[in-house]
């Protein structure tokens, strides 16, 4: 169920204004790593926005991935209409960011969270979030 990513020339979702396949698409598309935990993070929201549980899943640090399904985030990606990424702060393994979407209701929400990443065997990963 993932949305067509043949994007050429769109700008990315994750709101940095570059083309799609020179941001997100490398890490979405061509399977290249992400450099930061940032670009991680940015690239996490764009697998929503196209609907990509499965990467969204291989990006979740080994030991937190029990406590997702595939299922669960398709459902949540695909019924929410999403509209905007910001960036609040970020470290060199911690992003706070703010994701504007429009729930099922067509209700505009606002989801906060200040993410944890672990790097790892030159990988980065999602370790967990704090929500408000």
């Amino acid at each position: 169920m993932e949305k067509n990513l043949s994007m050429e020339n769109k700008k990315c979702f994750c709101d940095t204004g570059l083309p799609f396949e020179n941001c997100c698409g490398l890490y979405l598309k061509d399977n290249q790593k992400a450099s930061s935990a940032l670009a991680l993070m940015r690239s996490r929201y764009s697998a929503y926005t196209t609907h990509n549980a499965d990467y969204l899943l291989e990006t979740t640090y080994v030991s937190e991935r029990k406590y997702y399904s595939k299922p669960e985030i398709l459902r949540w990606a695909v019924s929410n209409k999403w509209h905007k990424l910001e960036i609040l702060s970020f470290t060199e393994n911690t992003v706070e960011f703010k994701a504007y979407f429009l729930d099922s209701n067509n209700k505009p929400q606002i989801h906060y969270e200040f993410s944890t990443f672990k790097f790892e065997n030159g990988v980065w990963y999602y370790l967990d979030g704090k929500f408000e």
